[in-house]
């Protein structure tokens, strides 16, 4: 999965780098929808794998303050 993730977001970059290539010398409305379609894909699409990837496996109590996390960080004496 880290190996799709990795080769997704090398292919938005260069989706970006084409785009910007398009609109500065051939037609600048083509270059902004290929700016676009990256963009869109790389918020739609990469962010929520990465996320999902990332966060597997992981519970998220351990990263919210509830009373139990408050107190052990009073035991350790973190304030």
């Amino acid at each position: 999965m880290n190996t799709f993730l990795k080769i997704l977001g090398v292919l938005i970059l260069i989706a970006i780098g084409v785009g910007f290539y398009y609109r500065t010398f051939k037609d600048v409305m083509l270059g902004d929808q290929i700016i676009g379609i990256a963009v869109l894909a790389s918020a739609f699409i990469l962010m929520p794998i990465f996320l999902y990837v990332r966060w597997k496996g992981k519970r998220l109590q351990d990263y919210t303050l509830t009373k139990e996390n408050i107190d052990k960080m009073k035991d350790k004496g973190i304030d």
